[in-house]
């Protein structure tokens, strides 16, 4: 039939105007009028009478002739009597607007539409179907009356649309062909009608872009954005999914808008990316494969996301470079930095956790850690001793056995202050080669005179090993002691605990047992030793307990283990033929 619309067979449901879907649910399919609109004079049936019965406050375009246009409609008589109906088929009409696919009238009553505007059209019969009518549906003459609501409008010459409405002060990279980006949006109808929302699923949207994985308008759209951007892209149907629609929840012919954030941005080609945040004036050394490391990091996704810190566990992150112990970005990251130093690396998914993620982190993300150095050490280093200060005068040096009284401060590599006798008001005492200390510093402290002070950077497998000193020194810790030698008392021989300082009188064992019963207990043995030191006859291991050292000694006399020492069980030192005991 020649409906409202083009003049083609007859039958109602080819009378193509339209009104928004908005209007389904009326009952009946009837329109209710608009409360608060004044009467409009009356109408003369000289030409088409059209009622604005609600014009959106926000108006960007309005249909010219030429454009094409999506609505919905109630075609009915002056009396009330409906003849047609868009809701009545579930899909608004769809139209060029001027070239003549509409009756007269209607061509005229939807120039000048608003997208959500709602309009009631008086048309007379000469601007409608005539004298003719459509048999069976519309008698000749007849005055047609259409509630309208404009749903959508496009022109075959428009363009993608963007609008920014936020972009970050910092955008050092766009987006360009071939990129691949995440990120969430909200797609509507022009009319405003939600129809999918990333959002909603709680899962950004990831893909290339310019490759054809998108629809063209999009693909379109998305060039140049910046991380963080906000921007709305408006897509014309035939940049979008054109005649057919998706055969889901988007129709023929709807024009799309899209409001975009973007998340996140990578190419495939794309290496990691380091910027140098702050490096120590002295680096004297940098980190190679092999080398252990422990830092501190937060790590964000490129959008600012925290996903993890190792500054709200309380501990650094420790780990070995270059040997895949971590992902291969990091790795390749975490090499060339010196201790102290901060920096801040970009990840590319490829270099990270790939296409699945892992934990908080998404699939296919841009990871950013921004890290800051304590400490790294290679399990071949050894201790390293820096001379401060050495007397002139420097001739008797420390050696295993010599008991040492020192003042030390001690810190990590990055100059926390972990312990210093300075602050305790006493010197720390150790007999040098005997267990008392770390290896490292045992080896530290060798050879110093009398004065000398020095730098001993001691690394965790001489010190204090992966496991620390619970609160107080971190596993895999590098140790750095500033030391000054205050006083050193010369040891005895290796494997004595007590020497003579003359003749060893030829009547030792009578000597020592002063009750002359044959046989000298621990107090008897005690007694002649302190005596002889006393005198200065003797001399002890320095630095030992004196009770511990004489109650070794006894036991080495004590063969048999009867808690008495014979004659038959005495021996000096140089009467044994090979012994690892402390003797006389």
């Amino acid at each position: 039939m020649a409906g409202p619309v083009a003049r083609r067979g007859p039958g109602c449901g080819s009378l193509l105007l339209l009104l928004p879907a908005l209007l389904v649910s009326w009952a009946a399919c009837q329109a209710p009028p608009v409360p608060g609109v004044a009467a409009e004079p009356p109408w003369d049936g000289a030409d088409v009478s059209v009622e604005r019965r609600f014009v959106p406050e926000r108006c960007p375009r309005a249909v010219r002739r030429g454009d094409f246009v999506r609505y919905h409609y109630l075609g009915a008589f002056p009396d009330g009597t409906r003849f047609d109906s868009s809701y009545d088929r579930g899909s608004t009409f769809n139209v060029f607007v001027g070239k003549g696919q509409l009756i007269a009238g209607m061509d005229k009553a939807l120039v000048g539409m608003c997208v959500n505007e709602r309009r009631f059209v008086k048309i007379p019969p000469k601007l409608a179907y005539g004298n003719e009518g459509v048999s069976g549906v519309i008698p000749p003459n007849a005055v047609l009356h259409f509630d309208v609501l404009l749903i959508d409008l496009w022109n075959s010459e428009d363009e993608v649309q963007v609008q920014t409405y936020f972009k970050p002060e910092k955008c050092t990279r766009t987006v360009q062909v071939s990129d691949f980006v995440r990120y969430h949006y909200n797609g509507t109808f022009l009319d405003g009608t939600l129809f999918d929302s990333s959002h909603n699923r709680m899962r950004t949207y990831d893909t290339y872009v310019g490759i054809g994985w998108l629809i063209p308008g999009m693909d379109q759209g998305l060039l140049g954005m910046c991380v963080g951007e906000k921007r709305i892209i408006t897509i014309p149907p035939f940049l979008a999914y054109g005649e057919e629609g998706d055969g889901k929840e988007i129709p023929g012919q709807a024009s799309l808008v899209f409001d975009v954030v973007l998340l996140d941005l990578h190419n495939p080609k794309d290496g990691i990316t380091i910027e140098n945040q702050q490096v120590p004036e002295s680096c004297e050394r940098r980190s190679q494969t092999g080398d252990f490391l422990r830092y501190h990091y937060n790590g964000t996704l490129l959008d600012g996301t925290l996903f993890d810190s190792s500054y709200s566990r309380n501990r650094t992150y420790d780990t070995y470079v270059g040997k895949g112990y971590v992902i291969a970005g990091m790795d390749e990251g975490l090499l060339g930095v010196c201790t102290g130093e901060k920096r801040r690396i970009i990840i590319p998914p490829h270099l990270g956790y790939g296409e699945e993620g892992r934990g908080k982190i998404p699939g296919s993300a841009v990871l950013v850690f921004d890290i800051h150095v304590v400490d790294f050490h290679n399990p071949s280093d050894s201790v390293s001793i820096t001379v401060n200060y050495k007397p002139s005068n420097c001739t008797v040096l420390s050696k295993k056995g010599d008991y040492l009284k020192y003042h030390y401060n001690a810190s990590l590599l990055d100059g926390t202050l972990l312990d210093s006798t300075h602050s305790l008001g006493k010197t720390y005492n150790i007999v040098l080669g005997s267990g008392q200390v770390v290896v490292g510093m045992d080896m530290g402290l060798q050879d110093m005179c009398v004065g000398e002070r020095r730098t001993v950077i001691i690394p965790p497998h001489l010190g204090y090993g992966e496991d620390g000193v619970e609160g107080e020194v971190p596993g895999s810790a590098v140790l750095v002691f500033d030391i000054e030698l205050l006083e050193l008392v010369s040891g005895l021989p290796e494997g004595y605990m007590f020497v003579w300082n003359g003749e060893v009188s030829p009547n030792l064992f009578e000597e020592i047992d002063q009750n002359h019963d044959g046989e000298v207990l621990l107090e008897e043995f005690s007694e002649y030793i302190q005596a002889q030191v006393d005198s200065g006859k003797g001399k002890l291991a320095p630095g030992f307990d004196f009770e511990k050292i004489v109650k070794n000694m006894f036991t080495n006399q004590d063969r048999d283990g009867n808690g008495k020492v014979t004659a038959e069980e005495f021996k000096l030192k140089d009467q044994e033929a090979k012994e690892e005991h402390d003797e006389l």
